[in-house]
């Protein structure tokens, strides 16, 4: 097997920056066949190795600057950066990916995690990029809208069913702050709206679509998609599972995405990249690895991490600061994986130079 393949002409790194690029998917599959001629490029059905790809969240929202919450990580130019590295990536070592999936954070209007969901003490919308904690609640300087009450609850609309239905939501509001808090893991954090399913900002950033459409047709994988975040009383940083996964009222809880994670499991590699290294990615690949060590530590070595494909949050403050970094979590994950047995790699490695990686 060749140690990788040409560049397809088509391809221009500078698009990783270019919010309105499409792809043309019928050219795409031209030059797929082509390609596959030209290097004899087989069907992914043959791999006696299955090696999986997963990308989480590379959607415009979070990879291009234009997103309502761009990952530009300390440097500014972060995903967009992490982008063209990625696509370069796939398309390098397309004979040697067996599939590559994607997942989607996929939000409506209303979620715990944004500012529609949330009243202040003069009853406005309270701001993004503030952490609510279950004490805020109790002390009344923030509670849920009550204008989505009957909603979530489904309750009859009368005085009394409106009473019911906001202490309902106060209720479950409250014990996912508490429920949070407890875990350790994170705050309540609000963000900007982001990822609306319909809006532009869902779509994969047009490169990394063309990238993966491109090996798709290469080489007869299907490529799947894995839509998370559509629960509006939890977040799901998680490809795999809800953050909180109990509710206040005792009512049917959430699960993990078992069956997802037998498919990447059961993999001979799983590669991972995405947006963000301080959320998205690191609740998954925390999961993931929680779930190795229930099934065997010894899964850990067959997931490499490409960790010049992922930044970290880092909200710019408008002074040369930020107001929130998130660079040092995501650092501290990195360790965390390294020490579990997962393997830390860069795209720009020769994928036969990785450890333990399969021939």
């Amino acid at each position: 097997m060749a140690e990788s393949l040409p560049l397809p002409a088509f391809f221009d790194p500078k698009r990783a920056a270019e919010w309105s690029y499409r792809p043309d998917h019928a050219a795409l599959l031209s030059a797929a066949d082509e390609h596959r001629r030209a290097h004899d490029v087989t069907p992914s059905a043959d791999d006696q190795r299955r090696v999986e790809v997963l990308l989480i969240d590379v959607q415009r929202d979070f990879c291009l600057p234009q997103g309502t919450l761009y990952v530009g990580g300390r440097s500014g130019t972060g995903a967009v950066d992490d982008s063209a590295r990625l696509a370069e990536f796939l398309y390098r070592n397309a004979h040697r990916l067996s599939h590559i999936a994607v997942t989607l954070d996929s939000h409506e209007s209303h979620h715990v995690f944004f500012s529609s969901f949330w009243l202040d003490s003069d009853g406005r919308p309270a701001a993004p990029h503030q952490v609510i904690v279950a004490d805020d609640i109790d002390r009344e300087r923030v509670r849920p809208n009550p204008g989505l009450a009957r909603w979530l609850m489904a309750a009859d609309a009368d005085a009394d069913a409106d009473a019911d239905a906001m202490r309902w939501l106060t209720a479950q509001a409250r014990h996912y702050c508490a429920e949070l808090e407890r875990a350790g893991k994170y705050q309540l954090y609000l963000w900007p709206p982001h990822c609306i399913l319909g809006s532009d900002g869902h779509a994969l950033a047009g490169v990394l679509e063309e990238a993966r459409a491109f090996h798709s047709y290469l080489r007869h994988s299907p490529a799947a998609s894995f839509l998370k975040g559509q629960h509006p009383l939890t977040e799901s940083y998680s490809v795999f599972s809800p953050e909180v996964l109990t509710r206040a009222d005792g009512g049917p809880p959430l699960s993990p995405d078992r069956a997802l994670l037998d498919r990447v499991l059961s993999a001979d590699a799983l590669i991972i990249a995405g947006q963000a290294a301080s959320h998205c990615v690191k609740s998954s690949i925390d999961d993931l690895a929680d779930e190795i060590a229930r099934r065997d530590p010894a899964l850990a070595s067959k997931v490499y991490v490409l960790t010049d494909c992922m930044s970290a949050v880092a909200v710019p403050d408008g002074a040369g600061g930020f107001a929130a970094d998130f660079t040092d979590q995501a650092s501290a994950a990195y360790d965390r994986w390294a020490e579990a047995g997962m393997h830390l790699v860069e795209s720009s490695a020769p994928m036969s130079s990785w450890p333990g990686f399969p021939a």
